[in-house]
């Protein structure tokens, strides 16, 4: 079991940075690929980033490529995202998810525990 909690959401103007963390619990995080999802206002829920077990191998949408940052800590059993040069179209609810198959990981139902969500804004 992996229980995943989300914080650092919050308002920020375009062109803003914001760092999402993903707390876990579990004996086996370094095990998990990891990953973040969005849910933009009124669409489905979309794929935002991937990271492999041992961290060297990410994956982005290409919506965020060169703007974000997936990274984890093992040791602290943590997951972040580093968003920078953020834009409105940002706006969304942010959920880590934790999944034990490193494969189809830009696929939502791939992953087998999830957080349980924060809110970024992005202002124009």
């Amino acid at each position: 079991q992996v229980q995943l909690v989300e914080s650092g959401g919050g308002l920020v103007q375009a062109g803003g940075s914001l760092r999402l963390s993903c707390a876990a619990s579990g004996r086996t995080f370094s095990t998990y690929t990891l990953g973040w999802f969005r849910r933009p206002p009124g669409k489905e829920r979309e794929f935002v980033a991937a990271i492999t077990g041992s961290g060297t191998v990410k994956y982005y949408a290409e919506s965020v490529q060169g703007r974000f940052t997936i990274s984890r800590d093992n040791a602290k059993k943590a997951l972040y995202l580093q968003m920078n040069s953020l834009k409105p179209e940002d706006t969304a609810v942010y959920y880590c998810a934790a999944a034990s198959s490193s494969i189809r990981t830009m696929i939502d139902n791939t992953y087998d525990y999830w957080g349980q969500g924060t809110q970024v804004t992005v202002s124009s």
